[in-house]
């Protein structure tokens, strides 16, 4: 940007043209990706697009971070049509979350995909943000699930001494409690009561080398919810 002077008024102007420029660019540069990745997708198949269009057919919820360095299907190595995505800042599951309950349940009971993956990141702003005390607007509300998360584990977390390791480590603990939250949703409960094929999992992607992390909590049945959490069958709440 340049000032430009302006003698009638005495005030500078902002010549804000080289930053419409700028914007234009990176504006056009999406379009002209779209029609490079079209000749390059008719060129491996000829019959991509109208194989795509004809309907999906995943196996795969992948419930991730907004984060723009871990999009689903690149860290997977999957193809369009393979991974279910819903995303949003750190990966949280709770059950106020229309929006997430909607595909959950799209994906579950219309798409009966059979893997539900929450995919956390090491480095995740989200979980930075909500381990610091300041403010930052209206997302506040949405880390303060987070902040209930390092709570709960405040005993472990606290006795961390390296901050990078005790982020990453909330990371971990996130995707842990998440996965735990989405089983005890009546989505994923009367789905495991009508079959056995669906199991939802926790991971972590390493930034520095693109590497997925299992975390080890994966789950196919209500059992390990604690007795509170587990639903009975709509027919036997109907019963009663």
């Amino acid at each position: 940007m340049a000032l430009i002077e302006n003698k009638k008024n005495e005030k500078p102007v902002i010549d804000t043209t080289n930053l419409k420029l700028a914007q234009s660019d990176s504006y056009n540069a999406l379009l002209r990706g779209n029609n490079e990745w079209v000749e390059r997708k008719l060129k491996e198949d000829g019959d991509f697009f109208k194989n795509l269009a004809k309907g999906q057919h995943p196996q795969v919820l992948w419930i991730g971070c907004s984060d723009s360095r871990v999009p689903a299907n690149e860290v997977t190595g999957t193809k369009a049509g393979e991974v279910f995505v819903h995303r949003n800042i750190a990966n949280v599951c709770v059950h106020s979350d229309m929006n997430m309950l909607s595909v959950l349940d799209y994906a579950v009971n219309v798409l009966k995909v059979k893997h539900v993956i929450v995919a956390g990141h090491y480095g995740c702003g989200g979980v930075a943000a909500a381990m610091s005390n300041k403010q930052f607007g209206l997302i506040d509300n949405w880390l303060r699930h987070i902040k209930d998360v390092y709570r709960l584990h405040s005993h472990e977390l606290d006795r961390i001494t390296d901050e990078t390791q005790r982020q990453n480590r909330l990371v971990e603990l996130n995707v842990s409690e998440q996965v735990y939250n989405l089983c005890k949703t009546s989505i994923i409960q009367n789905a495991w009561m009508e079959r056995n094929d669906l199991e939802v999992h926790g991971w972590v992607i390493d930034l520095g080398t693109g590497l997925v992390k299992d975390i080890k909590v994966s789950s196919s049945s209500p059992h390990n919810l604690g007795y509170v959490y587990e639903l009975d069958s709509i027919e036997a709440v109907a019963s009663h």
